[in-house]
């Protein structure tokens, strides 16, 4: 028998074990973080557990494990006697990967691509200049292997294999800064090199001087050059910035 409850509708509650769990909870905490970042459950929202389960034919098992997440990323707050409530964006953790990718699917993703090109231009370009006075031999090889790998697969730069070779240099750029607290930041990075590819804001074919570019850095850091790699870093960052919100407005410039 179904009843309406809140502002879903009721549906038999499931249980689940194993991989069924993680599968469920996984679902069910995409949708529902997308709802909340994307404003379709503005802030202020009081949100029933039982409400929660019935939308999405989950136990509250389910439900439970989802609102922790949820809570530990600062979009939801858990009170006795008030019970859960959506939190405003200025208390969610804008930084956590899933929050990134989120926002990104959401309709703010022109600004949120702004937000994340500042912080990136405040991030790896300094790290570039560290690597090139810190980085080892292996990460100067990893760094040329994954512009190796970049140039092979630049006819389909829009591929999961062009972006894990830009993930790994990414990654390891960061590493090799030397600093744990600019490493501690490649999750974030490469979350927005991965947002470009599932939004498609990449090009087919890799503009060429996307991967000239990221092999100028790994040659400067190689050389020990930390003007040069700080300087060409900067200019990824900021023609990628250029390039990707001109591609959300639906025009056809290619991203770094």
């Amino acid at each position: 028998m179904r009843r309406t409850v809140g502002p879903w509708h009721d549906r038999p509650v499931a249980t689940e074990t194993g991989s069924e769990f993680l599968q469920l909870h996984d679902s069910v905490l995409e949708k529902l973080g997308l709802d909340i970042v994307g404003g379709t459950v503005p802030a202020g929202t009081r949100i029933s557990a039982d409400d929660v389960a019935a939308r999405f034919e989950v136990s509250r098992t389910v439900v439970r494990e989802v609102v922790r997440v949820l809570q530990s990323l600062g979009l939801l707050t858990v009170r006795r006697r008030v019970g859960i409530t959506v939190q405003s964006s200025d208390q969610w953790n804008s930084l956590d990967p899933l929050v990134i990718r989120w926002q990104l699917a959401g309709p703010n993703r022109a600004e949120q691509l702004s937000i994340l090109s500042e912080v990136r231009s405040g991030i790896e370009p300094l790290a570039a200049r560290l690597a090139a006075e810190r980085a080892t031999p292996e990460q100067c090889g990893q760094l040329t292997a994954a512009v190796i790998g970049m140039s092979a697969t630049s006819r389909a730069a829009d591929s999961d294999a062009y972006l894990a070779h830009d993930s790994d240099f990414h990654r390891t750029l960061l590493a090799a800064s030397g600093n744990p607290m600019l490493r501690s930041m490649s999750d974030i990075i490469v979350e927005v090199l991965a947002g470009r590819t599932r939004h498609d804001l990449m090009p087919h074919r890799a503009d060429p001087e996307a991967v000239r570019l990221h092999g100028l850095v790994a040659s400067s850091i190689q050389a020990g050059d930390a003007a040069a790699a700080e300087a060409a870093m900067f200019e990824i960052v900021t023609e990628s910035s250029t390039a990707m919100l001109a591609n959300d407005a639906g025009t056809e410039q290619d991203p770094t």
